[in-house]
């Protein structure tokens, strides 16, 4: 087993050693229940959730959690300074413990809205809207993720003049950075998360110049090596797909990078309380279907024998129209019988 927990010193304070990226579909409330079933520290995000959606539209739809999720941060979508405050205000009243502004997201239809990473153009209106939203929210900290660099510009200096610049004029102290450019024309939101080339360095070297700021990296992370070395370099590690399609791999986060000494959940224990789960989700009136839960939970299995059978099982249509909690029971029985009582 590895032996990490180390890293640099800052990173204690940060709070933030590891965490799951915000994920668009994928990070739902559904998903971060699963996810604290399997970490206690981790640090959780919601989707991006465009801040008048919330101040405009069902805000309990975009802000309702469960209270064991925590630590988690809302991310906010928005470039209107007004809207981002009303929406942090409101969130602070749903209990969470971060408010995160989006200054990374390349696709075209936030592009549009004049938000996401083509904000890192306008490093004075960022400004405006974090100090609106600390304003707003003065209990919660308020965070920016954004990318290195935009389009083909890959100069170091960019970087650090946005970063500098918000430092001096903003109380916000955490930035998450992914280490790619986002290329706002001629890639799709997917390429962008694989083609513009990935560049830690730049992250290491932002952590070095601005060393009381807490700098997380982000981008292309997959497995607990990767995370112990950036932790040599960074405040922390943010993990996105690859805790989305391999979640099990949260497992092993308590003990090895926070020093926690309980044992890790069995799958048994595991479904137990997934299955309690999805039961409360199903007569709490709200609409919530098994098929909403269970797609989360596709990955569970991963390295497994019979995984597909689970994954088959969970994702049918035809069993899934019944509605039955007790489907996750039964693809687990057949996994369990498939490892000989080894899970």
């Amino acid at each position: 087993m590895m032996e990490v927990i180390s890293g640099n010193t800052v990173s204690r304070k940060c709070g933030r050693r590891l965490s799951v990226a915000p994920m668009l579909d994928w990070t739902d409330r559904h998903y971060r229940y699963l996810a604290r079933q399997l970490s206690r520290h981790t640090w959780l995000y919601t989707e991006m959730v465009n801040a008048g959606a919330i101040v405009y539209g069902d805000a309990e739809r975009f802000l309702l959690k469960d209270e064991c999720e925590n630590p988690v941060a809302l991310q906010l979508g928005g470039s209107e300074p007004k809207d981002l405050a009303a929406a942090a205000r409101m969130a602070a009243g749903y209990g969470y413990d971060e408010i995160n502004l989006n200054c990374g997201c390349p696709s075209p239809r936030v592009q549009k809205g004049a938000f996401g990473a083509c904000l890192m153009k306008e490093v004075d209106l960022v400004a405006d809207c974090l100090n609106a939203m600390q304003a707003a929210a003065p209990d919660c900290e308020i965070t920016v993720k954004h990318r290195i660099g935009i389009d083909r510009d890959t100069d170091y200096a960019v970087l650090a003049d946005f970063v500098g610049t918000l430092a001096r004029k903003t109380a916000c102290r955490t930035f998450i950075v992914h280490a790619r450019n986002a290329w706002l024309d001629g890639l799709s939101p997917k390429e962008n998360r694989d083609i513009p080339p990935l560049r830690y360095e730049y992250v290491y070297r932002l952590k070095r110049e601005f060393s009381d700021l807490c700098i997380i990296i982000n981008g292309g992370i997959t497995d607990n090596a990767q995370i112990a070395t950036h932790l040599q370099y960074t405040d922390g590690v943010m993990v996105g797909r690859e805790a989305y399609h391999n979640p099990m791999i949260l497992r092993s986060w308590d003990g090895l990078f926070y020093g926690d000494r309980l044992p890790e959940i069995g799958y048994g224990e595991l479904m137990e309380k997934l299955y309690a789960y999805i039961c409360t989700q199903l007569q709490s009136g709200r609409g919530t279907t098994v098929r909403h839960i269970v797609r989360h939970y596709l990955g569970l299995m991963h390295g497994l024998k019979q995984a597909r059978v689970w994954r088959r099982m969970l994702s049918d249509a035809a069993l899934l129209r019944e509605n039955r909690p007790e489907l996750l029971l039964e693809a687990w029985q057949q996994v369990k019988d498939g490892n000989d009582g080894l899970v």
